[in-house]
């Protein structure tokens, strides 16, 4: 009954938010606009904190908010608002289309091509809500953070575990005559945790998210591997310094893919700001590597039947067989470079990596001896060169079996040699993220420790 319930709110807050995103677009066409697009959100939330047993934080959440873009011709200006009373959305309305009558003509401004308008809107089985139980929740992350503490007596300290979950309802429209709605849950529970004394004191911690909450990891599972991770970092050593192999655990494998998924988006290409510039139809990956994007799966993180613009999402390639197919485009960036929009406006989707059959151990036996890194330090990543140098926690390997923990050393090469220097991607697929890879094996990179 409280699912029905919740599903009966749901609908009356997207009604409400479609009316009211008529009405402004409406009031923008009375107002001279040639055209406007609005996105109005609802979401609400709670978490709860809980440290050594104790409550530390409870949070209960309720945002709303109006983002409002108009076209005077091809002058374009912006506004947005948190308050959706009456009088806040008029001030932002005439905000906005005062500023467009005073902003420089761009000829590439403009709303996305109405024949790219999205028309069919699946469901994809992302809205799951349970009731705001502040109890509930505490009792879930004391659940989750007593497994950790008594996982194994080296945990001498924990800094808290935390139960969150939202719903989040929204609306984008355009004078096309387009509306569409979105809703999504979101469940998440994390732990960090301590272990040893004083100097050689180490920290890890591990989470789980889901639109679902029956897909959730127990409370038990997160504590005992948040406890797991952290005792593995108990006397770390030092790495030798010199070129090695380094095996990205999955966890960490998709900030590589990010990376990649930087270089080809359109804001990056038409500034001339990527180390992947004219790369069109150029190997990236290694030959046999594919790069799928697939926005209409079912519970997935990204899953949706239009980019922030209204245009029809498809599942397609960005990379076939390490050839980069295609850029991530909206109407903007693609109107820049001469090109169409890839319904990508707002960002990639849902994006799967082809992977090899090897787990974890056996991309480790495969590696021999080199650096697994399970933690990324820093930002030492520049997008237009592509040269990268960060710090890294991990293990190191040797005969193709963990040696020691290693806590600092520096990790170095470049982003387009790291990527075609790409020696294996594992089964060990990390399902927490809307990009989902295994854990990826380069061949060599520059690895600076202490030895």
């Amino acid at each position: 009954m409280t699912n029905e319930l919740e599903r009966d709110d749901a609908g009356q807050t997207q009604a409400r938010l479609a009316d009211l995103a008529r009405e402004v677009l409406a009031r923008c066409r009375a107002r001279g606009a040639s055209q406007a697009e609005v996105d109005l959100s609802d979401e609400r939330g709670l978490s709860a904190g809980v440290r050594m047993g104790e409550v530390e934080t409870i949070e209960y959440t309720r945002d709303r908010g109006l983002s409002l873009t108009v076209y005077f011709g091809t002058r374009k200006a912006s506004a947005s608002t948190a308050d959706l009373d009456p009088g806040s959305i008029e001030a932002t309305i005439e905000q906005a289309c005062a500023i467009a009558r005073h902003t420089e003509d761009d000829p590439c401004a403009g709303l996305a091509d109405a024949a790219r308008m999205a028309t069919r809107f699946p469901d994809f089985d992302l809205w799951h809500p349970t009731p705001l139980d502040a109890d509930a929740a505490i009792a879930r992350a004391m659940a989750c953070e007593a497994a950790g503490r008594a996982a194994d007596a080296r945990i001498t300290n924990s800094e808290g575990a935390s139960v969150s979950q939202s719903q989040s309802i929204g609306v984008y429209a355009n004078s096309h005559g387009f509306l569409g709605a979105e809703c999504g849950t979101s469940h998440g529970l994390s732990l960090s945790l301590i272990a040893g004394e004083g100097e050689a004191m180490q920290r890890d911690y591990w989470y789980d998210g889901h639109c679902h909450p029956d897909a959730l990891a127990s409370p038990e599972t997160v504590g005992q591997r948040a406890a797991a991770r952290t005792v593995a970092r108990l006397s770390p050593r030092a790495a030798p310094t010199g070129s090695f192999p380094v095996l990205y655990s999955a966890e960490v494998a998709r900030s590589l893919i990010g990376h990649l998924l930087g270089a080809v988006s359109g804001g990056a290409l038409y500034r001339r700001a990527s180390f992947l510039l004219d790369h069109l139809g150029q190997p990236v990956l290694p030959r046999g590597v594919h790069l799928i994007e697939r926005p209409h799966l079912l519970r997935g993180h990204r899953s949706a039947a239009f980019d922030a613009e209204g245009v029809a999402t498809v599942e397609s390639a960005l990379v076939d067989d390490g050839v980069l197919v295609r850029y991530l485009l909206g109407s903007y960036s693609a109107r820049k470079l001469g090109m169409e929009s890839t319904a990508n406006a707002g960002g990639v989707h849902n994006l799967e990596i082809s992977t090899g059959r090897d787990d974890l151990p056996a991309l480790l036996r495969g590696m021999g001896r080199g650096l697994l890194v399970t933690e990324l330090m820093g930002q030492g990543v520049n997008a237009i060169t592509g040269d990268y140098s960060r710090g890294a926690a991990g293990f190191w390997v040797e005969g193709g079996e963990i040696a020691y923990a290693v806590d600092e050393a520096t990790i170095a090469g470049n982003l387009k040699e790291m990527l075609l220097g790409i020696e294996a991607i594992g089964c060990d697929v990390d399902p927490r993220s809307h990009i989902a890879t295994g854990s990826i094996l380069i061949g060599r990179m520059t690895v600076a420790g202490g030895e």
